[in-house]
């Protein structure tokens, strides 16, 4: 296990900024999720640290080593891609030992290693078995297995569950952050899902555009974002986001609700609600529709629990209200959070 830092990494394709400035520390044993649309420079980042891509700048430091110039073979790094590249004509035992074969260890303790693996992901019975005999999920746990045999130091998985429907996508969340558990090896997962993310991470870091918005655990992210993009990316629905005389509100869609569920709170900030489009998703409403900001209407989105039977109709208006500490935020010219900053609404000063 070793501490895996990046200090201040730059990097250049041409004119485009893959990375910009990017510093990150991640702890000893710790799961740490990479998270960020597409072109955000995750899995540039990524493949940096594997030394698969060279840094313009900056330095990449696994334990007290430092790596920029090291080649990936001898970085103690092991790396699962989105492909899983499993060998098709190799057996499930003749895949997961392959870099053992390659460092020419004695048969004997590659058949004791490639076991222990094996048993590690419950692959025992599937050892004489070829890739094409194996389900999407076998075959990740075959690629996980083949990445742990040579016991790397740090373990880097770059969309490791794209693959997967979205049945078998929940076990392999659940079963990827056992095994992680089980071994304690540092891990760096790239991933664009925020269920991803926000499910397996010890901590979270979020880019975008080359760049490192925040880092923290779930809640962390979720309850206090560090500016406009990490509110919206972050959150199913997103956060709503509002422009009110000198700031931008955030506020999620669980706290915007029926002004009559807020009758009894003086401290709420109220807007008109024009309803367009109602969905039933069996555990909750999803409602979107419109309030007035400062510069016209604006989209909004409530979402209220299936236990709540106010009547909602599309196409009417609405009194919904937001409680004031649930309210974040945001510099309108920045976009990054502030602290509560007091200004007047339809009456009530927020401080």
């Amino acid at each position: 296990m070793a501490i895996v830092e990046a200090i201040d990494l730059q990097k250049y394709f041409g004119e485009v900024c893959a990375l910009d400035h990017v510093n990150l520390t991640i702890r000893d044993g710790e799961f740490l999720v990479l998270v960020g649309p597409s072109g955000s420079g995750k899995t540039t980042l990524l493949r940096m640290l594997a030394g698969l891509e060279h840094p313009d700048a900056g330095i990449i430091r696994i334990g007290d080593q430092i790596m920029n110039h090291l080649p990936p073979n001898q970085r103690r790094i092991s790396m699962v891609f989105q492909s899983y590249a499993l060998y098709p004509h190799m057996t499930v035992h003749q895949n997961i030992g392959f870099p053992l074969r390659n460092e020419h260890l004695p048969a004997a303790e590659i058949d004791k290693k490639v076991r222990h693996a094996a048993n590690l992901f419950n692959l025992d019975r599937f050892l004489d078995r070829k890739p094409s005999q194996l389900s999407g999920g076998e075959r990740q746990r075959v690629a996980l297995a083949r990445a742990i045999v040579r016991e790397p130091e740090v373990f880097l998985l770059d969309e490791p569950l794209s693959n997967l429907d979205v049945a078998l996508r929940g076990i392999a969340r659940a079963e990827l952050k056992q095994f992680q558990r089980k071994l304690g090896i540092t891990t760096i997962f790239v991933t664009h899902d925020q269920v991803d993310a926000m499910s397996m991470g010890d901590r979270i870091a979020v880019m975008s555009d080359g760049r490192l918005r925040q880092v923290g655990t779930a809640q962390e992210l979720y309850q206090r974002p560090a500016d406009t993009f990490v509110a919206t990316f972050l959150g199913t629905p997103p956060m709503n986001l509002v422009e009110k005389d000198s700031c931008i509100l955030g506020f999620r869609p669980e706290d915007f609700v029926p002004f009559s569920h807020h009758q009894h709170n003086p401290e709420v900030v109220q807007f008109p609600f024009r309803v367009h489009r109602v969905e039933y998703l069996g555990v909750k409403r999803v409602i979107y529709g419109q309030v007035d900001g400062l510069t016209g209407k604006v989209e909004a989105v409530s979402t209220l629990p299936a236990g709540d039977n106010t009547v909602i109709e599309e196409g009417q208006t609405y009194d919904f209200s937001v409680p004031r500490h649930s309210l974040t935020y945001f510099n309108k010219h920045t976009q990054l959070r502030m602290e509560a900053t007091p200004f007047t609404h339809q009456g009530l000063t927020i401080a």
